[in-house]
């Protein structure tokens, strides 16, 4: 079974793993060198520990399965371990972020690197609608051509 919590300090490790290995699963061959340089493991253990306080972390048997970040209407990042792919993990936490977003803000954006075709699929199944490329400015300055999507969370008035 899935739970849900806020993530706290000693759960960056295992969000920063999660993290470094399913970015590289989703952007590798599709973003610029300069960013994939930028990505060391360390790169995510600091911004895991930085961001603990807009993360959500899914567990699975008390197990970290996955996280997702949010801020503001942003659903920054989804991501579920290897291990825990295709047992509804990554719906749980989007689903989650939904919810999270929905609470100030009535459309929620996310950012797809525009070769990452797993996860356009999986966020197109989940409603979400996508608005065409545009370049993403990653954390560190580097710009990464993306996807935007976009997901209504609350009917308009």
């Amino acid at each position: 079974m899935v739970e849900l919590r806020p993530a706290t300090a000693s759960d960056a490790p295992a969000v920063a793993g999660i993290w470094h290995r399913g970015w590289a699963d989703g952007h590798l061959g599709h973003v610029p060198d300069e960013l994939v340089a930028a990505r060391t493991e360390q790169s995510f253990a600091d911004r895991a520990a930085a961001l603990v306080d807009r993360t959500v972390v899914a567990t699975v048997d008390g197990a970290v399965a996955g996280f997702a970040m949010v801020h503001g209407d942003e659903v920054e990042q989804v991501y579920v371990s290897a291990d825990h792919r295709g047992g509804g993990v990554a719906h749980v936490l989007l689903a989650e972020a939904e919810r999270l977003v929905s609470a100030h803000h009535d459309t929620a954006w996310l950012a797809v690197v525009a070769g990452n075709t797993r996860a356009r699929r999986f966020y197109e199944r989940r409603g979400w609608t996508d608005e065409g490329p545009f370049t993403h400015r990653a954390p560190g300055g580097v710009d990464v051509p993306a996807h935007r999507y976009v997901k209504r969370l609350r009917p308009t008035p």
